[in-house]
């Protein structure tokens, strides 16, 4: 893994990536340490060795890595770019580096080979020349193989670029080049010429050896393999068409695909095995990609889910001119890694242990939860692992290099990512990451047949079933989802299998205009929907607003989900099932709005959700709908904006001035001065509800316009993307009255359930919601909840305003709560209870006894004992006194951006608010005296997905969607920042080189066997002469001084020191291995060895045993 201490100088960035690499490129393995090695399109560098010891780098150019190479057993590896540079990296230290660096200034790079053992890189160029670079100098070799000496007359024209270069496995004196026209060279070193020319009139992607050096094939254009003896070149051995249809009459069979790669690997017992990928036949179409694996006269084609990028074959010897007994393909696809044992009938692949798929199509979401009860991650566990497909290869993951960093602190901790499906997955303390369990929420609707009846995507221009908001209860494992298509799913969490014959479900109306209600006067509160009977767990549609009719008479679309629920009984498998389905409507032709905020609580069995036209609450246990309110009504008679519902009888004329769009959009953010109470603006509404569109204002920066399934947050748009920057109204009436309504409508854009005081006047806290809003207002609706058990299910739950209203700059974004002690107050919640097995008699006594559990630190009897409530917005931060409602301290958070997320997390035993600003800035602040505590500067808002995923988590870090398949860890403590070094796994490990395969005495005295060449004598510079100096710049890289200590033996002795003294305690080791049986993931090696380690250092250096 890898992480980014803030603060800290550039090169000195440490970071943890989680996650599959984004766009890989190149793929490289070293067989004697076991590492991998894979580059990717935006010049990173991801290196894994066995499960958990992982490493992530970055190339500062950003430029593609097109080929990786590394110095087997040496602990270092040789990068080369798309920007013609090539790059020396140090393994031997826990942060990789590099330690030196080539660019070419008139070359361009298209391969390199690193034979083994040798120290002179060959460089294969687009104009088909071969320059050679000493590794350890990194400089190059006045040697240099010109194109048009390598093919001389052979050819008229240019042979193309170099697709290939290697030696002779038997003799290192002997160059293959394979050029991409066609033709191939067998170039002898000393003599400086071709012994062999091999022209062929199909263009070559790939060559590789026999390993006895007699034979060599090459992959072509046209879906063939041609098969070459050494000291035949007029014409080839052999020609294979791997899924060539063979025609009768001796006819050439029908040109295939390209073949993109072979190899060539031998073994003692049995025949050959030739491993390509492509060569696929043109009639194929729609054919998923394919990896073919010819062994004997067997032929295996291997379908993989992606197409294919790289793929290398793993054998038992590093050494070239040995049998190769190849025993496993590492195959490297678009969006996953397969690693395909070669040893067992029918080619099974293995279990890959990385957490690589932290989701199988882009993640819109991300949320994070610290201190989950212990028995929550073996549940999830153990319904997770009966997803696995069966069929897996027996045998033990073979990348298996590296060794553990020390584990000093761990506490269980889930990433819940969402896209269509849910993926839950588990940390280890920031370096390790694995996923649990994942749930498809799209399998609760009808899928389309035709396109014509495809799930209407009128409100989004992604896919219908997308997550956009998760809100989870880990005690109770309720689980809780709103999607793109303004539907929302609640998931109870099951050890059983059910049937579930009916999907419960429930469709709300949710308005903005309230027609034929007068506007309500002196106190009355608005009127509230009765609670439904919840005898009818079908659709039931409340109509809290009397005269919408349920029919649109002009034939427009009214009353409809935008997503089809299926009718048939669904199975639901042991893990999350669903427990209610709720769709918004669409309205007289108007799809529903998105949702913006959401929560659930499974003390009171309530989930609450809102979006710009107003608020919804279910009883998901009575399945009804509670509460169903325009925005405008949650005030009352408090409205401070004296906005008044419209009724249809009289057209109300606008008093003073009208808002426009421009004032709004940039004032609204300091609309709290005193001047908004005497600002009387009535609202003109037509009945169109047009989907609100985001756009941000840039008038002075050209900054981006949002996608409307984006994020809630911006619906408040700051004086950062508008040039007026006073308070004052503009009073233009030039905007359209309907724009003005859309963009100035208030959304819901926090939810946050609480026993807390609602009212001054309270004695004793009391269940309520609070309820924040895109204008900075926060209103607390109390629930008056029947006693339980029974009970419960008979009696309504009953939902009413309190009247309490506060207010801040900027929509709301987090609320939480603190007793006097400054402990954070959770919300309640029940524990969690198999639901689907029939409780006993003694349970149901219990069950009606018990009462929600609201979980707080310190003891609460007394009365006057009272809370605080930390309240965080987009422009500040207060702090307000309960039941008073004093604020008895605000911060304001940033004057000129907005803040995208504020969390309250724990840092240093103590907890604070943390808040990442659009602007790039992390900031935290004491609770609850908002003291600031740091603000660094760490990445500007670039893109949406950093947006819509960041979050901070405990111990002071946050984490965010970097890639559509990768997950970025940061760290903005310098303690943990310390801690890391200790915890991040060693890549290099000391490993004895195997032994050379022996000559045998008959080859040895008849000159057979391996060639040996002297490479230095050939290359050096007394040999060669000095290369042109324009041709190519040496840069010294920033691991310098570093690599030099890290290459040193020095090093490898402490290593290996250490190492022993570990060996010495294993026996201590051991004995605790029983101890920690019951421990998180016993299920599974990797984790179990993990939590060992944890255990044994978690408060002792490793030198204290």
């Amino acid at each position: 893994g890898c992480f980014f201490s803030l603060g800290e100088a550039e090169g000195e960035r440490l970071t943890v990536r989680h996650g599959f690499p984004y766009q890989p490129s190149a793929l490289a393995f070293d067989p004697v340490q076991k590492i991998l090695a894979i580059g990717t399109q935006t010049g990173a560098l991801r290196l894994f060795g066995r499960p958990g010891v992982e490493c992530y780098c970055q190339h500062d150019s950003g430029a593609a890595v097109i080929q990786l190479q590394f110095l087997i057993n040496e602990g270092a590896l040789v990068s080369a770019l798309a920007d013609d540079t090539l790059h020396l990296w140090n393994l031997r230290q826990k942060r990789p580096a590099i330690l030196h660096s080539l660019k070419f200034n008139r070359e361009r790079i298209t391969f390199c080979h690193l034979p083994f053992q040798s120290k002179w890189l060959y460089v294969g160029t687009e104009r088909g020349n071969i320059h050679i670079v000493n590794v350890e100098s990194f400089t190059l070799s006045g040697y240099v193989i010109m194109w048009n000496k390598a093919i001389e007359l052979s050819s008229k024209s240019h042979p193309g670029p170099i697709v290939h270069i290697s030696d002779n496995p038997m003799d290192e004196g002997k160059l293959l080049i394979g050029f991409e026209s066609g033709t191939v060279v067998l170039w002898d070193l000393k003599s400086k010429k071709a012994d062999y020319r091999y022209t062929h009139d199909e263009a070559i992607h790939s060559v590789a050896w026999h390993h006895e050096g007699k034979q060599f094939i090459c992959s072509h254009s046209d879906g063939t393999l041609t098969i070459w003896n050494v000291k035949s070149p007029t014409k080839p051995f052999q020609t294979i068409t791997p899924h060539g249809k063979q025609l009768k009459d001796g006819k050439k069979p029908e040109p295939c695909k390209p073949i993109l790669k072979v190899e060539y690997k031998t073994t003692r017992a049995g025949e050959p095995f030739i491993i390509l990928s492509g060569g696929l036949s043109y009639d194929t179409v729609g054919r998923r990609p394919c990896l073919t694996v010819m062994h004997g006269k067997s032929t295996a084609v291997l379908e993989m889910d992606y197409s294919i990028v790289d793929f290398l074959t793993l054998c038992e010897t590093p050494y070239p001119n040995d049998f190769q007994e190849p025993y496993a393909v590492v195959v490297l696809l678009e969006k996953d890694l397969v690693l395909i044992d070669l040893a067992q009938n029918g080619y099974p692949i293995f279990e890959n242990p990385y957490p690589l798929t932290i989701h199988e199509s882009p993640v819109t979401c991300c949320e994070y939860f610290a201190d989950c009860p212990v028995d929550l991650i073996p549940a999830l566990y153990s319904v997770g692992a009966r997803q696995k497909r069966q069929g897996y290869s027996k045998k033990e993951w073979p990348i298996s290099g590296g060794n553990w960093g020390l584990i000093t602190q761990s506490y269980p901790e889930i990433i819940i990512t969402g896209s269509k499906l849910i993926f839950i997955s588990s940390g280890l303390f920031l370096v390790t990451l694995q996923v649990l369990y994942k749930l498809k929420t799209a399998k609760v609707f009808e899928k389309s047949r035709n396109k014509d009846d495809r799930p209407n995507t009128d409100i989004v221009d992604e896919d219908p079933y997308a997550i956009q908001i998760i809100s989870w209860c880990p005690e109770s494992r309720m689980l809780c989802i709103a999607g793109v298509s303004a539907h929302v799913i609640i998931y109870r969490f099951s050890k059983q299998e059910v049937t579930t014959e009916v999907i419960p479900m429930l469709e709300v109306r949710l308005l903005y205009e309230i027609n034929d209600v007068e506007s309500p006067d002196g106190d009355q509160v608005p009127p509230l929907p009765t609670p439904g009977t919840g005898s009818n767990p079908q659709s039931i549609v409340p109509q809290s607003h009397p005269s919408t009719s349920s029919s649109s008479s002009d034939g427009l679309r009214d009353n409809v989900p935008c997503l089809k629920v299926k009718n048939s009984p669904l199975k639901q498998s042991p893990g999350y099932q669903i427990e209610l389905v709720i769709q918004l409507v669409w309205v007289s032709g108007e799809p529903p709005q998105q949702i913006t905020s959401l929560a659930v609580n499974s003390a009171y069995g309530l989930v609450v959700f809102g979006n710009c036209n107003g608020i919804a609450m279910v009883d998901y246990l009575q399945k009804t709908v509670l509460l169903n309110l325009g925005t405008i009504e949650l005030y009352g008679s408090n409205d401070p904006y004296r906005r008044e519902p419209r009724s249809p009888r009289k057209t109300r004329q606008p008093s003073g001035g009208m808002l426009t769009v421009a004032s709004c959009m940039c004032g609204l953010s300091n609309l709290y001065s005193e001047s908004v109470k005497k600002l009387r603006t009535s609202y003109i509404s037509k009945s169109s509800h047009v989907s609100i569109h985001f756009m941000l204002k840039n008038k002075k920066e050209n900054l981006y316009s949002v996608n409307p399934c984006i994020l809630p947050f911006f619906l408040i748009n700051t004086d950062l993307f508008s040039d007026v920057k006073d308070n004052s109204f503009s009073r233009s009436r030039s905007s359209s009255v309907t724009s003005i309504d859309k963009e100035t409508r208030e959304a819901i854009s926090a939810l946050h359930f609480c026993e807390t005081f609602t009212r001054k006047s309270d004695t004793s806290p009391s269940p309520c919601l609070w309820v924040g809003t895109t204008l900075g207002t926060v209103l607390v609706i109390v629930l008056n909840l029947p006693p339980g058990g029974e009970q419960r299910l008979l009696q309504p739950v009953i939902v009413s305003p309190s009247g309490t209203i506060l207010r801040l700059k900027g929509a709301i974004l987090r609320m939480a709560f603190l007793d006097t002690t400054g402990s954070l107050v959770p919300p309640a919640h029940e524990p969690w209870r198999e639901h689907n097995v029939a409780e006993d008699k003694d349970e149901k006594d219990k069950s009606k006894k018990r009462r929600p559990v609201s979980v707080s630190p310190s003891s609460s009897q007394e009365i006057s004992e009272n809370q605080y409530a930390v309240i965080c917005s987009e422009k500040q931060a207060k702090v307000i006194s309960l039941p008073s409602q004093n604020c008895i301290y605000k911060q304001n958070i940033t004057e000129t951006s907005f803040v995208l997320r504020g969390d309250i997390v724990s840092l240093n035993n103590s907890i604070c608010l943390a808040c990442f600003c659009a602007n790039g800035h992390i900031m935290t602040f004491s609770l609850p005296s908002l003291r600031p505590l740091l603000d660094v500067y760490y990445l500007p808002l670039t893109n949406m997905r950093i947006a819509r995923t960041f979050c901070f988590t405990n111990n002071g870090q946050a984490l965010y969607l970097v890639s559509p398949t990768e997950i970025q860890r940061l760290t903005y403590s310098q303690e943990t920042c310390e801690n890391l070094q200790e915890m991040l796994g060693e890549l290099f490990t000391p490993v004895e080189t195997p032994e050379a395969p022996n000559r045998g005495f008959f080859k040895g005295l008849f000159g057979g066997g391996a060639q040996s060449l002297d490479r230095e004598e050939l290359f050096g510079e007394s040999a060669s002469g000095k290369a042109s100096r324009s041709l190519a710049q040496h840069i010294p890289g920033p691991g310098g001084i570093e690599g030099v200590k890290g290459a040193a033996s020095g090093v490898v002795g402490e290593l290996a020191r250490a190492r022993l003294a570990l060996d010495e305690r294993g026996q201590k080791l051991g004995e605790l291995e029983e101890k920690t049986a019951a421990m998180l993931y016993s299920a599974d090696s990797f984790s179990k060895h993990a939590h060992e380690m944890m255990l044994k250092y978690k408060d002792k250096k490793w030198y204290q045993f």
